[in-house]
């Protein structure tokens, strides 16, 4: 009988034991298949992820070359503006030391604003011979009209004739722009009472001057020298 009951005893601790253990061990069975499954999942987006972070770097270099060139750009146009500022500043600070170097008058046919090949030569001559050689100068653009025309429309027509000769000069002999300044009058300021055709001819035109000051700053510039009186008394 003792020994019947040690066996019952023991075959009931078995069973207490394995129903106390077993819901443990399901769980920690459950725990592992779920990690194993979430590594599977993170095995599975590391591609995409290695992928996202080198098109998120490619990005990051796009833009930083972009925001290298906007700032170069800034850093030019801030160049720009202060040489403009600077050239402004100098001319209406030596305003009286500009003197007339050279000067054409340019014909256009009736309500036209372009050039023809002998204005073309008429501005070489003025730029090549005078421009190239100055370091301290602009050019005033005028244009006109003949008196045929409304008002309105003759100023227009003035002004573009006036930018045509400016275009020319900036992109055929490398004239800087700010250094030209251009106004149009459209049909004022006639030469003549345009009495004939060619008369009014004469009046479709643009007067282009040449202002310089580098002769007056040469001569501020040259060293004074003092004379000198002999002494008698030697």
């Amino acid at each position: 009988m003792v020994i019947t009951m040690l066996a019952l005893t023991g075959c009931a601790t078995k069973k207490y034991v394995a129903q106390s253990v077993d819901p443990v061990s399901q769980k920690l069975n459950q725990v592992d298949q779920n990690q194993q499954n979430t590594q599977k999942q993170l095995d599975a987006a590391e591609p995409r992820i290695s992928a996202a972070d080198e098109k998120a770097g490619a990005a990051d270099a796009r833009a930083g070359d972009a925001i290298g060139r906007a700032d170069a750009a800034s850093k030019k146009a801030d160049q720009v503006r202060a040489d403009l500022r600077n050239e402004l500043n100098d001319r209406i600070a030596n305003l009286d030391d500009y003197k007339q170097m050279g000067d054409a008058t340019v014909l256009f046919k009736f309500n036209s604003a372009e050039l023809s090949d002998e204005a073309k030569q008429q501005l070489d001559e003025l730029a090549g011979s005078k421009v190239g050689t100055m370091k301290t100068y602009f050019v005033a653009i005028e244009g006109f009209t003949d008196k045929i025309g409304p008002a309105d429309y003759n100023l227009d027509l003035s002004r573009r004739r006036a930018q045509a000769v400016q275009t020319y000069l900036v992109a055929e002999k490398n004239v800087p722009v700010y250094r030209i300044q251009i106004v149009g009058l459209g049909k004022d300021k006639p030469v003549n009472e345009q009495k004939t055709r060619d008369d009014r001819s004469k009046n479709r035109r643009v007067e282009v001057t040449l202002f310089s000051a580098d002769e007056s700053r040469q001569a501020k510039s040259a060293p004074q020298t003092s004379s000198t009186t002999p002494n008698n008394n030697q």
